[in-house]
């Protein structure tokens, strides 16, 4: 494997033979033997970690546990007491293995271009952040044939229905993020959606707007929502055939599997960046874990 030196000012490099190995070291915190390395130019001293993108953690071997535990049911206090580890730390975890994923599912879109989505849904999830008088909305778009999910994008709505008039009056006026959501899901995923695609979705107002601007070509098929029935938090629908189900049934996973997407739970988000990092990592987990990843061609 190639290295360069660590300044950016130097241009040595172990393909020009002025970075040379020096020595190893032992790693504390997972027991592995780490290659040093010395660059004969500036005097530079560094090892292969040094590029690694878990630099300077101390707790490496609970990496992947919590990642596994996140996607299954899992809250974060419940994570800290199970791995005898600080809140602060599983937080820390939560961001770090948020950035990890969102890198693996842009890999994972890059490669999906080459063989485009024929069919997509999508439709908002609706949860709360910390009360039901602040409502935060997921927009969430899938591949119907494989139950992919290209992206997901958390956004705040203000309240709705009977709660309403208490939510303005108690947090004031609260700004509808939803088309910002959208506009920033199909700025992520168009590139992924063949030219003769159909594009599927509910009767909701703002969609056929966004479809316009990014899917000019594709035909825009909407369907009445049914009623939700008890199965699949929610989610699932009454009627004999959903035309929905591809999507409807990846928003049950998200509910059974993100604790805090549950309903009825005492496990409610307090902070909508959380959120999108938990959602993001749930993501990569069910594209190239659960459903194994594209298949080579």
């Amino acid at each position: 494997m190639l290295y360069n030196c660590p300044i950016s000012t130097c241009n040595s490099s172990s393909k020009n033979k002025l970075v040379i190995k020096d020595g190893h070291y032992k790693r504390s915190c997972d027991s592995r033997k780490i290659q040093r390395f010395r660059c004969k130019v500036c005097g530079k001293k560094f090892s292969r970690a040094t590029f690694s993108f878990e630099k300077y953690q101390k707790k490496r071997r609970v990496n992947h546990r919590i990642y596994r535990m996140l996607c299954d049911r899992s809250s974060m206090r419940s994570i800290s007491r199970e791995l005898n580890i600080n809140y602060k730390t599983v937080a820390r975890k939560v961001q770090y293995l948020a950035e990890k994923s969102r890198k693996r599912q842009r890999r994972f879109l890059k490669k999906l271009e080459k063989s485009q989505v024929q069919n997509m849904q999508f439709d908002d999830l609706i949860t709360l952040e910390h009360t039901k008088m602040k409502p935060l909305s997921v927009s969430l778009a899938v591949d119907k044939k494989r139950r992919f999910v290209l992206g997901a994008e958390v956004s705040r709505i203000p309240a709705f229905g009977h709660l309403a008039k208490k939510s303005k009056k108690k947090y004031g006026y609260r700004e509808n993020h939803h088309e910002r959501g959208l506009n920033r899901l199909m700025g992520k995923i168009y590139r992924t959606i063949d030219r003769d695609a159909l594009i599927e979705s509910d009767e909701h107002n703002t969609y056929p707007k966004i479809v316009a601007k990014y899917f000019s070509s594709q035909e825009h098929k909407r369907y009445k929502g049914g009623r939700s029935c008890v199965a699949g938090q929610g989610e699932l629908k009454r009627q004999h055939f959903d035309p929905l189900f591809t999507l409807n049934h990846t928003c049950a996973m998200f509910r059974a599997h993100i604790n805090r997407l549950i309903r009825k739970s005492w496990c409610s988000t307090k902070r909508v960046d959380m959120l999108q990092a938990h959602i993001d990592i749930f993501i990569c987990f069910y594209n190239l874990d659960y459903l194994g990843g594209l298949s080579p061609t």
